[in-house]
């Protein structure tokens, strides 16, 4: 586990799930299963946990334990498989880690880091058909590109990089993450290259993943999978993510925060595992008022 991924604000958000030994949980983002293990800590022998995760390599760290049920898929589906696996009365907790694990960032031919020569591929499930991020380059008008570096990597100069991505294209294909840092390059400015690839990526990600419109399913998921006094607990990363989930909690009339401000990582956290720094936990009670 420690190697694939390390657990961001684990205590935290699994204390925020209040489990009772004889209880049904979720979690939605298995990962690396640090958040899992500690989850199944806490269950009795007739206590269940449900793992989900669209990437085949995470879902080869589900514990081999008869309390887990292991579904490989995208979990904006969560509300299918919670009455699929035979749970229609509810369940009584759900935790999501939203973030792209240590694992997919470090494993270079998966394309999602700047830091490796590599395809850009970075689906989240690279065993599909789906598209992947060299497909997106390739097709996706200027409107496009620039609405997605706007939106989803808060880019500074959003239009110019979307129109150095399509002068480029124009002379060569982008196929691989030196392809497309050699297209922004011009944008690049020596004290914030980093910064900014890492915007330009995000964006791409976000796009080849359909993640904002997964999290929101997820999220209307959660609220019909939920028992009433169900507690959800979603760590995110990005700003987008947790504008989304404090929205929905606030406004959807199912929820109550727990919480009413995040819960943030300490310094000694963020000093273990600086990918931390980012990471937000927002925790909700289902209160029943869906009817």
């Amino acid at each position: 586990m420690s190697e694939y991924h390390v657990p961001v604000l684990l205590l935290q958000s699994v204390d925020a799930l209040d489990v009772r030994p004889d209880g049904v949980y979720a979690d939605a983002t298995l990962g690396g299963g640090g958040h899992t293990r500690e989850i199944l800590s806490r269950l009795g022998p007739s206590g269940r946990l449900i793992v989900f995760d669209r990437d085949a390599d995470a879902i080869a760290n589900a514990p081999a334990d008869p309390r887990v049920i292991t579904v490989h898929h995208n979990f904006r589906h969560i509300h299918h498989f919670v009455h699929y696996c035979g749970f229609p009365e509810g369940i009584d907790g759900i935790l999501a880690d939203l973030g792209v694990s240590s694992h997919q960032f470090d494993t270079g031919e998966r394309g999602f880091s700047f830091r490796f020569d590599a395809p850009l591929d970075m689906r989240m499930d690279a065993s599909g058909n789906a598209r992947n991020a060299r497909d997106y380059l390739a097709s996706a008008s200027e409107e496009s590109l620039e609405k997605i570096f706007r939106d989803y990597g808060e880019l500074e100069q959003p239009r110019r990089a979307a129109s150095l991505i399509v002068r480029y294209r124009n002379a060569k294909p982008i196929e691989t993450t030196t392809d497309l840092n050699e297209a922004v390059g011009s944008i690049l400015k020596p004290a914030f290259e980093h910064k900014t690839l890492a915007k330009i990526y995000q964006a791409l990600r976000i796009e080849v993943n359909s993640e904002m419109a997964s999290l929101e399913d997820f999220l209307k998921g959660a609220a019909a999978s939920l028992k009433e006094g169900g507690r959800l607990s979603v760590i995110t990363y990005h700003s987008l993510e947790d504008r989304l989930v404090k929205n929905f909690v606030r406004s959807g009339g199912v929820f109550k925060a727990v919480n009413k401000k995040p819960i943030l990582p300490d310094e000694a956290e963020i000093g273990q595992n600086t990918r931390a720094r980012s990471a937000k936990l927002r925790v909700a009670q289902k209160t029943g008022l869906d009817g």
